[in-house]
């Protein structure tokens, strides 16, 4: 792999910059396409069935409301049918979000491009892709770990919503901190390996007091099946891998071809 420059990086030129840009787009749509092909045949299932064990205690709940003799009312029809939630919507929320993230990926590509030392552009660009899924997807996953849409409390979605980007803007700024921690102790005393430990513990320091301050939330019906929930997780973990595997693949390549036309 092309060995980065350190001092002038070639990804700082606005020129550059801009041809990385689309291409980090054009990746994270990409990427949105193969999860959403991935999703549409893992997750969706999963959700599928989840609806279907919220729905039959519904109608437990109301036929035992009304003395178990009464016929339950028709369903409410649905806004956005499930057909075009797994369709449609998903493909669009997704594609939307690849181009989003892509092009955030890009842009701090060209500026940590030739910052880090000598590591080459694919390289670079896996290594954020895999601390990206750590930092926004596994490590917030352990404080609120993904749930199926059908379940949960209508009247808690908004506290679930911002407690959830609550963990995962404590991770990233954790993640920040503890890069200047690094920094600090490696210019100091001149021990890469001592001052990476000890970055590691102020981040996991930092995101465990967080994690024990942010509230529990809990609203899986304890007899929810244990295997569908667990599926169902796998698969959503399992999508965002694959999301910013692709991401961090495909985007690494075109960089490097980038960088090696406009050094020639």
């Amino acid at each position: 792999m092309t060995a980065a420059i350190s001092s002038a990086s070639p990804a700082t030129d606005l020129s550059v910059t801009k041809d990385l840009l689309w291409r980090g787009m054009l990746a994270g749509i990409l990427a949105a396409l193969l999860a959403t092909l991935f999703a549409r045949a893992f997750a969706e299932p999963q959700i599928d069935l989840a609806i279907g064990v919220e729905q039959s205690h519904a109608v437990h709940h109301m036929g035992a409301s009304h003395g178990g003799g009464s016929t339950v009312g028709e369903p409410e029809e649905e806004i956005v049918s499930r057909s075009t939630q797994k369709g449609a919507g998903l493909l669009t929320a997704l594609a939307l979000y690849g181009a989003a993230v892509g092009g955030i990926f890009a842009i701090v590509f060209a500026y940590g491009y030739g910052r880090f030392g000598a590591i080459g552009p694919r390289s670079l660009a896996l290594l954020m892709a895999g601390l990206v899924f750590l930092l926004v997807v596994v490590v917030p996953a352990i404080k609120y770990p993904q749930t199926p849409p059908a379940v949960g409390k209508h009247e808690t979605v908004g506290l679930r919503t911002a407690a959830y980007f609550a963990m995962i803007a404590l991770s990233l700024g954790a993640a920040a901190i503890a890069g200047k921690v690094r920094a600090a102790l490696a210019s100091r005393s001149g021990r890469g390996f001592d001052a990476t430990l000890l970055a590691l513990g102020a981040y996991t320091v930092i995101v465990g007091l967080g994690q024990f301050l942010l509230p529990t939330i809990d609203e899986v019906p304890a007899d929810f099946p244990a295997t569908l929930l667990w599926n169902f997780r796998v698969a959503s973990i399992a999508t965002q891998l694959l999301l910013w595997a692709t991401i961090g693949i495909a985007f690494g390549l075109w960089a490097e071809r980038v960088l090696k036309r406009r050094r020639g």
